[in-house]
């Protein structure tokens, strides 16, 4: 199935023209069709599936011309950068349309936000807190509202919105669409589901522990005093594109932010302790290819969608397995190739471990000529894949009913 026979405008085809894309993605090819029916939709997928044109093609072209002074779409997100991220999409695939769009999300001042929502906005992408905010304020006015999309949701309720995301829901009007995405299932997820849905058909890609195929996974070994060397050496052979590097703290950040320019690397660091304008003005010099590696906390990293990332790093190895993947998945998008090179430390062993059961294969264990741990690494047996049985949530007639 093609752009053109999913029954989309001429507007919104030409605007995917000219951003290159001519084939949908999985996702897409599955939710899209379903959502210009109108229905409900639970989209599981993995980061980089192309998940936001799924939810927000279909919202665009529902919408139509534009009607001012009604927020007609509201799209929850769980972080600014990602509100920013598909505030600049919907502005792509509608630049055709006469829709308005306006972000709004903590850590910058609520005025400019205030003259956008007062001025009239067909689209809304909002941090929940944030819109909670203008909506006690008045400057939000939702009863007109046609469309709710609920991204990342897993997200959302892990950083804790879940309280939030109810309030706004309770103030929604309930004849309405409601598209939800999220990586994982899990009770929490289900529950806000079956809360948030009615009568919705449910779209799976992939599975939570898989990785892209073009992801070549790369394994060091290394001292924990010595990660900088190696990741220094690393990007010096590895693919000369744009490269991602998570670290676990903030401090940790622009403390290797700090070693690799003194090594010459051209690198800039974002994370929560730095101001929206700065994590802003870095995040779009790396998109622009001014800067070549960009060090992040996974949090500050939630919602970067940058294409053509040749390398994601794990500076350290991550405590929780989906965050591996999720992390290795901006890498690899659309077909195409890159490499996942995380650096253990024989404290992370276990770690990894946890890592490698939870995706079901192994990795071998490289070492850096110069750079060997003081604990020679255990290369492991290799292990079969585990499917784990998870909570579903597939397409039902009359299901649950919104309160």
């Amino acid at each position: 199935m093609s752009f053109e026979n999913m029954g989309l405008e001429p507007e919104f085809l030409r605007a995917l023209e000219e951003r290159g894309y001519t084939e949908p993605t999985p996702i897409q090819k599955e939710a899209i069709p379903v959502a210009l029916e109108g229905r409900d939709l639970v989209g599981s997928a993995q980061t980089g599936t192309g998940k936001t044109a799924a939810f927000l093609l279909p919202i665009l072209q529902r919408l139509g011309g534009g009607k001012r002074g009604k927020t007609r779409a509201l799209i929850l997100v769980p972080t600014r950068e990602l509100a920013e991220q598909v505030l600049n999409s919907a502005r792509a695939y509608g630049k055709f349309s006469k829709l308005k769009y306006a972000a709004v999300y903590g850590g910058v001042g609520m005025e400019p936000q205030t003259r956008a929502l007062k001025s009239g906005v067909d689209i809304v992408v909002a941090t929940p807190g944030r819109f909670l905010d203008h909506m006690g304020r008045g400057h939000v006015d939702s009863t007109k509202l046609e469309v709710l999309v609920l991204d990342e949701a897993d997200r959302m309720l892990d950083m804790g919105f879940a309280h939030d995301v109810n309030k706004i829901l309770d103030s929604l009007p309930v004849e309405r669409q409601t598209l939800f995405f999220s990586a994982t299932i899990s009770a929490d997820v289900d529950r806000l589901a079956r809360r948030a849905l009615n009568d919705h058909a449910a779209v799976e890609i992939g599975h939570r522990t898989e990785a892209a195929e073009g992801i070549e996974h790369v394994l060091v070994a290394v001292d924990k005093t010595e990660k900088r060397g190696v990741l220094a050496k690393k990007l010096e052979e590895m693919p000369h594109g744009r490269t991602l590097v998570f670290t676990r703290t903030k401090y940790g950040a622009d403390k290797l932010a700090r070693h690799l320019r003194k090594e010459g690397a051209n690198v800039t660091a974002i994370h929560g302790g730095k101001t929206q304008a700065s994590r802003n003005k870095a995040l779009d010099r790396f998109k622009k290819g001014k800067v070549r590696v960009l060090v992040a906390t996974d949090v500050a990293a939630r919602g970067i969608d940058v294409d053509n990332i040749a390398m994601v790093v794990n500076y350290d190895v991550p405590r929780d397995p989906e965050i591996y993947v999720h992390r290795v998945g901006r890498t690899a998008r659309a077909g195409a190739r890159g490499v996942a090179l995380t650096l253990m430390s024989p404290d992370e062993s276990m770690m990894m471990w946890g890592v490698e059961k939870f995706m079901g294969r192994t990795f071998h264990r490289h070492v850096v000529p110069g750079f060997e741990p003081a604990v020679a690494p255990v290369q492991p047996r290799e292990i079969k894949p585990v499917r784990r049985a998870g909570r579903g949530l597939g397409s039902r007639r009359g299901g649950a009913r919104r309160r």
